[in-house]
């Protein structure tokens, strides 16, 4: 291809910056549920439309909006006053070939399942509400999935870009999140909630967590039971993240606490997660791809939760780039930190970008010696584009 372009990038790796800033929210925070939900919708639109056409049809649900409810905590078991709203937006395929398609009912169904899969102190019936808003596409946009050919054109102008390898913090970041919220965690520590959030600042040598993860009023029976067991988990981070790490790690968990002032100072839920009553959720506004908020990295700025796997590079480009970025980095020596940007032109086939390009620090040696090896990863995965939308299709991917 002759619009790859791979150069040199004369800057300070981020491990390596002095300043360095992670996010990641988890899988219970209001965001992360939106972005889950609608891209599990659009993978089970994208089956349903395989098995009944044999095609997948066009389809963005990426415009989802989970609205808070109204919960009443208190010490031993609180209740649900008023339901969350979960309003599901954007296009989707209703008729083809003149069979008509249950989008709504599988919307619905495949977030109730969701519910019931990831949040464990959620009612799907009972808690929830469901609004669905998915209309018809446009015309020219629904028609670029019937053109010839196996690679679909672009449906949109869009830029991505995908960086490898981690930094040390984004692992702790991305991996603390991950054993707060694993079963084994929950089993033990049945009143750790979903909703947490890890923030992560690198700075001066040390490494400070800071993490918010409700308590699940049933467990709790008083404010002083409330500190103990928020002790208890402090100590059960700490001698997680001090054999992750040499960094001097110092671990802070709601802060927003105060003793002395009963529930009001205390973080409680009923169902784990914050949506029940103090925020609401947008796909788009949580994690990238990769599972974190890298405020040091350049990111793109597409939700691509929910967009269609076949033809929106809002969702392609922006796990492809990152794909692209980590196999350079396994196979190509010598590189301490590379970058890979794509960008689509509405209309032109996905596999041919209107540009490739890959920013190389270089550990040792130059880029000139591995240009050609570069170029080679990258030429390799825009060719296997078409198996890579098949497996987005199939949910192969991890997408917040």
């Amino acid at each position: 291809m002759s619009n790859i372009v791979i150069e040199d990038l004369h800057a300070i790796p981020v491990s390596e910056q002095m300043v360095e800033v992670v996010e990641r929210k988890g899988i219970g925070h209001p965001d992360t549920i939106c972005d889950s939900l609608m891209n599990k919708v659009s993978i089970e639109l994208s089956k349903y439309y395989l098995n009944k056409f044999g095609v997948i049809l066009h389809h963005n649900i990426d415009k989802g909006l989970l609205v808070a409810g109204e919960a009443e905590q208190k010490f031993g078991g609180g209740r649900i006053k008023t339901p969350m709203l979960l309003v599901f937006g954007d296009r989707a395929t209703y008729e083809f070939k003149g069979e008509s398609i249950p989008v709504s009912e599988i919307a619905v169904d495949t977030a109730k399942k969701w519910f019931k899969e990831n949040l464990r102190f959620v009612d799907p019936e009972n808690d929830v509400k469901y609004q669905v808003e998915l209309k018809r596409g446009s015309a020219a946009l629904r028609d670029i999935f019937f053109r010839k050919g196996e690679i679909l054109g672009a449906n949109d102008t869009s830029a991505a870009v995908g960086y490898a390898p981690l930094t040390e913090t984004e692992k702790i970041v991305l991996n603390t999140e991950k054993f707060l919220n694993d079963k084994s965690f929950k089993k033990r520590f049945p009143e750790s909630g979903e909703d947490i959030k890890v923030m992560g600042l690198r700075s001066n040598g040390e490494l400070h967590l800071t993490i918010a993860m409700p308590l699940v009023d049933r467990f709790v029976e008083s404010e002083n039971d409330y500190f103990r067991k928020k002790e208890e988990l402090i100590e059960e981070i700490k001698n997680f993240v001090i054999n992750k790490t040499d960094i001097r790690t110092f671990v802070f968990l709601n802060t927003l606490d105060a003793k002395g002032r009963g529930i009001n100072g205390c973080y409680l839920t009923v169902t784990g997660t914050c949506a029940e009553d103090a925020d609401c959720g947008q796909v788009g506004r949580g994690n990238r791809v990769n599972g974190l908020i890298p405020l040091n990295r350049p990111v793109s700025n597409e939700a691509a939760a929910g967009k269609n796997p076949v033809s929106h590079v809002g969702k392609i480009y922006n796990l492809l780039s990152h794909r692209i970025a980590n196999e350079v980095y396994k196979n190509v020596g010598g590189i301490k930190e590379i970058y890979i940007w794509l960008l689509s032109q509405i209309g032109s086939p996905i596999n041919k970008p209107k540009i490739a390009a890959a920013q190389v620090i270089m550990n040792s040696g130059s880029v000139s010696e591995v240009r050609k090896e570069i170029n080679e990863v990258i030429e390799k995965e825009l060719s296997n584009i078409r198996q890579f939308c098949l497996d987005l299709a199939h949910g192969k991917y991890e997408i917040c």
